[in-house]
């Protein structure tokens, strides 16, 4: 199937050094109106794979849609020149806007994905409970599932049905990262999957505040 996606660069005065969980506050806020902008609806979180998806890529900010998120950002793409994120405001000097229709889904052939940005795969339970208990082939065939189950999540959220077995072969390292002032377990590196995924799709927990961002390795 083909998506469509927005990326959208912000470029500011001055490199941003805060996490993209306060960009997404920004947006939320500002435009609340938009339910695809911050999840939510009457105080109730809607659990879908998140259309607008908010990333911080070597002190850059980066607004993603997809699809009907496509359309919101457009929206409100000239209502706005300044971001403020906690106690700094950063003046946007330039919006760079890149609009798309990517091929999404099952391939014929391997391609290399990496994690631009943490991906969180394992609640803390899991990490310290099952995976920091395995051995290397336990943990490699356990990331190996949670990749497998992330993408046909993110399938189904899309309205793709994944017509045949997806195979995936990660090559990552665990690291520690945070979120809401929590450390968190996280991996980085790459992975080879029969799956066509467009840059800056977010795999994981969290990637509306922008962890899993996974971009795909020149060949």
């Amino acid at each position: 199937m083909r998506v469509k996606t927005l990326t959208l660069t912000l470029v500011p005065d001055r490199k941003v050094r805060t996490n993209a969980s306060k960009l997404r506050g920004f947006f939320a806020t500002r435009f609340n109106e938009y339910t695809l902008l911050h999840q939510h609806n009457c105080d109730k979180v809607i659990y879908m794979y998140p259309l607008v998806q908010y990333k911080i890529l070597n002190g850059i900010p980066l607004v993603f849609g997809i699809n009907e998120g496509v359309e919101v950002l457009q929206e409100i793409f000239n209502k706005y020149e300044k971001i403020e994120l906690g106690e700094s405001t950063y003046e946007i000097q330039e919006k760079k806007i890149s609009f798309k229709e990517q091929e999404f889904g099952l391939s014929d052939k391997f391609h290399t994905y990496s994690f631009e940005t943490p991906w969180f795969a394992l609640n803390q339970e899991n990490f310290t409970d099952k995976y920091q208990r395995m051995n290397p082939e336990e943990q490699k065939e356990l990331l190996r599932r949670t990749l497998v189950g992330n993408i046909l999540s993110m399938s189904k959220s899309l309205g793709y049905t994944v017509p045949s077995q997806i195979k995936c072969e990660p090559d990552l390292q665990p690291g520690v990262g945070s979120m809401k002032g929590v450390k968190i377990a996280t991996f980085k590196g790459k992975f080879m999957v029969n799956f066509l995924i467009p840059d800056y799709f977010g795999l994981g927990k969290s990637v509306s505040r922008g962890f899993g961002t996974v971009k795909r390795c020149s060949l």
